[in-house]
């Protein structure tokens, strides 16, 4: 039998079991989702986010921009605002120990994809490149630049550059501007950065702008404040779209990925997996056609899109073999080690 004072603690233990419960119902119908902002933002959270949330009941919160300072902040204080992260691919391994291991069982839908599109930490869930991006009054069609040797071409193709501020990117670009193929611009080693380095060398009096936002590239190209500038492909699709006076060539692009991850100590962890998962099923991989800027990963979806559809999308076949698949393990490789030799080169 059961006395009094016992049943009270039963039912106080049962009360709290209870609470807690609901507490966690709670807090998983609300998922926070930190991306870049811009163009990309907008189509991961109405095509691979909102559909997941309404059949699951829960809300997607979107902020911007991915700070890595921050998530790095969070994780280590043990409070992380973000549930689910889209971070740029070499984060994956920089930023290991910040990140929850992805259980794959609940991530079923990574079977179908190209094994460079899954890691451990991270998933990619839609891809991009950093192309040649112009001013088209500047170089009207015709007279085009369809390389990075172009890019460097200062004499035939006269204007001031714009270039992404940290080494990623460049080292790519200033390889194959120097006639390094395709195939052998990785692995990095000490001849090939001593190589982009001199490059960039080279290119540097006419580099006008040292871009840090995604934004800016295309921005500074319409507005005729650059001639010619390495961009995000999404990014300048979207200004294209507006009419603005931009173009862009997938020709010697560097085709990456956007990569999701999980911050570790979130406790929506499981549901942020789930929702990874379905970002990448042939249906929200599908939605992505119709926005024309950053497109599927999935080759299947991308393999559905109408010919002018195919025109806009890096996985498409006949895009892709125009470009180099940058290989994120070795660019988080040479933005590491090779740190302060990029930086002596551009305040010198």
């Amino acid at each position: 039998m059961f006395d009094r004072r016992q049943i009270l603690r039963i039912a106080g233990a049962g009360a709290f079991a209870s609470t807690f419960a609901a507490a966690a119902r709670a807090q998983a119908k609300r998922l926070t989702f930190c991306s870049w902002g811009g163009a990309l933002s907008d189509l991961e959270k109405s095509a691979l986010l909102d559909p997941f949330a309404k059949t699951r009941g829960f809300e997607v919160v979107g902020v911007s921009p991915t700070n890595y300072a921050k998530f790095k902040s969070m994780v280590e204080s043990g409070q992380p605002e973000w549930d689910l992260v889209d971070v740029g691919g070499r984060f994956i391994w920089q930023g290991a120990d910040l990140l929850e291991p992805l259980d794959m069982a609940l991530i079923p839908n990574a079977k179908a994809l190209d094994p460079g599109w899954v890691a451990p930490k991270g998933v990619f869930t839609s891809s991009g490149a950093t192309v040649i991006a112009w001013n088209a009054k500047a170089f009207p069609d015709g007279k085009a630049p369809k390389s990075w040797k172009d890019f460097w071409d200062v004499k035939t193709f006269p204007g001031p550059r714009g270039l992404y501020k940290p080494f990623y990117y460049n080292y790519e670009a200033a390889l194959l501007a120097a006639g390094t193929p395709r195939d052998q611009v990785y692995p990095v080693t000490e001849d090939k950065v001593k190589l982009a380095i001199e490059k960039i060398k080279e290119l540097k009096p006419h580099v006008k702008v040292w871009w840090t936002a995604g934004a800016q590239p295309p921005q500074l190209l319409s507005s005729g404040e650059l001639a010619m500038a390495s961009a995000w492909s999404g990014r300048v699709l979207a200004m294209m779209k507006e009419n603005a006076p931009v173009a862009m060539t997938y020709d010697d692009g560097i085709a990456w990925g956007n990569a999701w991850v999980v911050p570790k100590g979130t406790p929506n962890a499981r549901l942020a997996m789930e929702a990874i998962n379905y970002a990448i099923s042939p249906e929200a991989q599908a939605r992505l056609i119709d926005f024309g800027t950053y497109g599927p990963v999935l080759g299947s979806a991308a393999a559905k899109g109408s010919p002018e559809q195919r025109k806009l999308m890096v996985t498409a076949p006949e895009n892709v073999s125009r470009m180099l698949i940058i290989n994120e393990e070795q660019a988080a490789l040479y933005s590491a080690k090779y740190e302060n030799e990029w930086n002596r080169m551009q305040l010198g």
